[in-house]
């Protein structure tokens, strides 16, 4: 019997990716380009919708050569494509489907104008409402900035990140729950759009598409300039990437947390029932979202920090760029006791907390090496992870145990600080969950119906 194929893309910060499995979840390869950002003056970032394009087009070029050469030509052909990515990121988009903005990073910092401005009643309620502290990085903020940058919103739709690109593949025009829940715009009790922001923005509920939940059947991809082994592949979008990557490995049990370490570090914690509004403006003074899952139905906390970010930054400053350069420092901070062998205080290290970014450093002592100072980063990201684990336990029951995955996550020295705030850890095998985890979405809508 002939192979069935699915793909998971995978659209982050850092790259995009595509993941090929069969029916049977076994990954065939992986294929990634860079995420192709602009970079402009003060750290401000940017997306051209059509370079985008032009990446997934020259991504799914490969795939499917390489699928191709794998298989019989008769038999080279994707069933299905699942959409993940990064949240806060979005375009607007026309009548015509054309978008008619750059779409700025979740990190870049245009929008604190439109913070300040925003109007006191409304200010109140956003974290009660949305589950999502104020502040630049959501994506309405961004559409303010856009707005009083002169651009005409009445008549645009927005579109996050995945959703625009099942959309561009030739999918249905649809609002993805978990990344909703990401913008601002969405009322986390009612599970509509918020109606004082619409009308803060000057638009009406026509703004965002229409809601649908993770993993919805979206139709074919009828885009003509996919490659024939993509071509009719059912369409969905799989949602946010960090909650995909939760589910990679199956459903995350309420008494774990799932950690995603990538440029920042993702705390997560599923509920089976939301949380109230008081407790959501709660947790939102400690930057930590409470928001809808992919898994229908259910909730997340969401905590993060960019230690991610800081611990880059520390091994640019160290001359080390490779990953052979990366391993040794492993073994060098390994061979340290976790408190660093300086006198307390040589290093004071700033910067992980999600609103911030900035690795700030101040070295009081003489003596510090490469594996000193990645050591003391890990030591302040374990300062500040715990700080938000006390904010979660005062709403909810502690969990007991942690699933690490992401790019830093294969590290001793990591693995070791974390413990010491997380608990028992089991580090994930695979190296891509987020695009692993898009394939299990499109897998499903291959599945005989239940009805």
């Amino acid at each position: 019997m002939p192979r069935t194929f699915v793909a998971g893309l995978d659209l982050g910060s850092t790259g995009v990716k595509v993941l090929l499995a069969d029916d049977e979840g076994v990954e065939l390869f992986v294929e990634q380009r860079p995420t192709p950002w602009r970079a402009g003056p003060g750290g401000t970032t940017d997306l051209d919708a059509d370079r985008l394009v032009s990446v997934i087009r020259d991504l799914l070029e490969t795939a499917a050569d390489r699928l191709t050469a794998l298989v019989a030509a008769d038999e080279a052909h994707v069933a299905a494509i699942a959409v993940s990515g990064m949240g806060e990121t979005g375009l607007l988009l026309d009548a015509a489907g054309r978008a008619v903005a750059p779409g700025m990073a979740w990190f870049d910092p245009r929008g604190q104008q439109q913070v300040d401005a925003l109007p006191e009643s409304l200010r109140t309620e956003f974290a009660g409402r949305t589950g999502l502290p104020v502040g630049v990085q959501v994506s309405v903020v961004k559409i303010l900035s856009l707005r009083d940058g002169g651009l005409a919103l009445p008549g645009l739709r927005w579109f996050n990140l995945p959703e625009f690109v099942a959309f561009a593949l030739g999918g249905l025009p649809v609002s993805d729950y978990s990344l909703a829940s990401r913008t601002g715009l969405l009322d986390q009790d009612s599970g509509q759009p918020w109606a004082e922001m619409l009308d803060h923005l000057g638009v009406d509920s026509g703004f965002l598409p229409t809601l649908v939940d993770s993993g919805t059947d979206l139709g074919p991809a009828t885009a003509d300039w996919l490659p024939a082994a993509f071509q009719d592949a059912r369409l969905t979008v799989a949602g946010h990437d960090h909650l995909v990557s939760a589910v990679s490995g199956g459903a995350v049990a309420d008494d774990r947390y799932h950690a995603s370490m990538g440029t920042a570090e993702v705390l997560l914690r599923v509920l089976d029932q939301p949380l109230s509004a008081e407790a959501r403006s709660r947790l939102a003074d400690w930057l930590i979202n409470c928001v809808r899952h992919v898994v229908p139905g259910q909730f997340v906390l969401v905590a993060g920090v960019k230690t991610g970010l800081l611990m880059r930054r520390a091994l640019q400053m160290s001359g080390i760029t490779d990953r052979a350069g990366r391993d040794r420092l492993d073994a060098e901070v390994l061979a340290l006791p976790v408190e660093g062998s300086l006198d307390a205080g040589a290093i004071e290290v700033r910067g992980a907390r999600n609103d911030d970014g900035v690795l700030s450093l101040t070295v009081r002592g003489d003596g510090v090496s490469p594996a000193e100072l990645f050591g003391a980063v890990l030591r302040h990201g374990n300062d500040e992870i715990q700080l938000l684990i006390d904010a979660m336990n005062r709403e909810v029951a502690p969990a007991s145990s942690t699933v690490l995955t992401g790019g830093w996550a294969d590290m001793g020295s990591v693995q070791r600080a974390r413990a010491l705030v997380l608990g028992p850890i089991t580090v994930s095998e695979r190296s891509q969950d987020t695009s692993y985890g898009a394939t299990m979405f499109a897998a499903r809508l291959l599945a005989p119906d239940p009805n």
